[in-house]
């Protein structure tokens, strides 16, 4: 339920269209969607890096602390990956909308 009242909000939300103020097309609306996908994505992402990085420096040689530095660190990783591959997977949500 607070997805679609999310993307409600994201519809409404975007830019009217020049050509008399008409409803927003399918393009429009997945242009803006990337956006606020990848920055979202990228600043979770980001989290995780530096928390991965404090965890890291404050695990003290610790073996156990070290492994959940790195499983921070592999999630940031992931994270920047799926935020750079958000534009092609919101192209093939738009083609199977029929944009």
């Amino acid at each position: 339920m607070h997805t679609v009242s999310f993307l409600n909000a994201l519809v409404l939300a975007a830019p009217a269209p020049d050509d008399g103020g008409g409803p927003n097309s399918i393009a429009q609306v997945i242009a803006n969607i990337t956006g606020w996908v990848m920055g979202i994505i990228a600043l979770v992402a980001t989290m995780f890096l530096v928390i991965g990085g404090l965890r890291y420096m404050a695990a003290g040689g610790d073996p156990a602390q070290v492994e959940q530095a790195k499983g921070n660190v592999k999630s940031a990783l992931v994270g920047y990956a799926l935020a750079v591959l958000s534009p092609i997977i919101l192209q093939v949500l738009q083609g199977i909308l029929g944009g």
